[in-house]
């Protein structure tokens, strides 16, 4: 347990931060997945604006780096693009 007061309080914001970062990564995480589940060209391509949004912003905010979100995105385009 923390020491301090202000190491408490920091542990309490971390708390906090953490199950913020997770919920957002989960929810990246089930959208990515039903954009890979998806066999239908025009829906992937309709979907894909908002799953590139999410994972740009949980690069932006530092939970995932930006180099594993330029991979996601292009691993993700390159799925669409195979679809017929």
């Amino acid at each position: 347990m923390a020491n301090t007061k202000s190491a408490q309080r920091a542990a309490r914001q971390s708390e906090r931060h953490r199950l913020h970062n997770k919920y957002y990564a989960k929810t990246t995480r089930n959208a990515i997945r039903d954009l890979r589940n998806t066999t239908d060209k025009t829906a992937a391509e309709k979907m894909a604006p908002s799953v590139f949004r999410m994972i740009d912003k949980l690069a932006k905010i530092g939970v995932i780096h930006k180099n594993k979100a330029g991979n996601l995105k292009s691993g993700l385009q390159v799925y669409i693009n195979k679809l017929a």
